[in-house]
């Protein structure tokens, strides 16, 4: 009986090992590495690189946003929670959960990173601060649109629907200053998160690039069929939007208003697969390059971000030193860097 629990034991982790190839063969052949030879000029991450350690066992800050007070950063994260930094003392504190408290278990969900537990616990990825009601608005991947008081606790279900449709895998978020329509994208209407890497895999084009009123309560599609629909941006002057199409590797650009409006053109071609987009200061887009793997890299030169200006034009990349991986935001703010992952049990901070 052991020899034979041993030849099973053995049998399955060669196919895992096999599985585990083709997955690794497929992303290099669909995403090759995107090293600092594609760009016209490249900037390391330095050597005073900081970690915002997670709580114990939560990893993934997808993205980020600051409050109507400036104060945060807040995080979504891979127990389904919320988090809020806390200067002053230095540690992370619960801010708010996308699934109802009296059905979250504590005992299974918080410290989760596991996958199969993400519909149980909740997944938030995409988080935006309306800053005239101060409300935060979340992207949870199995839930939908949902949104949560400045005071936090348990938010709110907005949207699980477009068209008849259910969100499989809603996932980033950008919100209009002005109207506070709220932009989101809906990766796939067929594979939910825990499956992602199927979604790039089968050339999947179900993605949607939504918008929801907050006044009517009503959802609209602006654009359907995109490949893995990921990160979303609003330009500075709200009359056009940037999106990642991660099964595409490139950035489109849908027009809000003038004479191009409901149009849509392909901006940037990237050689790596763009994950969440961040506007700038300056009216240029963050782009997280997101290489997919869930340990750190020998090449010293893979580019973790590139940064575009409105055209679509790469003006640097950033490269992590072999140290950051599976990087989905990049978030500048007042001369500091914020680097958020699918994988690490940190938020990382730089200045450059």
């Amino acid at each position: 009986m052991e020899n034979l629990l041993s030849s099973s034991s053995s049998l399955s982790s060669l196919r895992n090992l096999a599985l585990l190839l083709i997955v690794a063969t497929s992303i290099l052949v669909l995403f090759p590495l995107s090293t600092v030879s594609a760009y016209p000029t490249t900037r390391p991450i330095p050597s005073s690189y900081q970690y915002l350690r997670l709580p114990s066992g939560v990893v993934g800050p997808e993205a980020f946003d600051f409050d109507c007070n400036g104060q945060g950063p807040y995080t979504s994260v891979s127990d389904g929670r919320i988090l809020k930094w806390e200067a002053g003392v230095g540690r992370w504190r619960e801010f708010a959960t996308t699934v109802p408290r009296y059905t979250r278990s504590r005992a299974f969900c918080d410290g989760n990173r596991d996958p199969n537990r993400e519909r149980r616990c909740g997944r938030p990825l995409g988080l935006k601060f309306n800053k005239k009601t101060c409300d935060l608005y979340i992207a949870d991947a199995y839930l939908g649109l949902m949104r949560v008081g400045q005071n936090g606790g348990q938010a709110t279900l907005l949207a699980s629907t477009a068209g008849g449709v259910p969100f499989h895998f809603t996932n980033n978020i950008d919100i209009h200053p002005e109207t506070g329509v709220v932009y989101f994208t809906d990766s796939s209407t067929i594979f939910t998160r825990k499956d992602h890497l199927r979604v790039t895999l089968t050339g999947d084009s179900t993605g949607r690039l939504m918008e929801y009123d907050p006044v009517s309560g009503k959802v609209m599609v602006l654009k359907s069929g995109l490949k893995f629909a990921n990160g979303v941006a609003l330009s500075e002057n709200n009359d056009f939007l940037l999106v990642a199409e991660t099964g595409a590797a490139r950035i489109i650009r849908f027009w809000l208003e003038g004479t191009k409006s409901n149009t849509t053109e392909i901006i940037a071609e990237l050689p790596g697969a763009p994950d969440n987009i961040k506007r700038t200061a300056n009216d240029e887009f963050w782009v997280a390059i997101n290489n997919g793997r869930s340990i750190p890299s020998y090449n010293a030169s893979e580019i973790i971000g590139v940064r575009l200006d409105k055209e679509g034009r790469i003006l640097e990349g950033l490269h992590g030193n072999g140290i950051l991986e599976s990087v989905t935001e990049l978030e500048e703010r007042n001369g500091l860097f914020l680097v958020g992952s699918n994988v690490a049990p940190f938020v990382g901070v730089f200045r450059i």
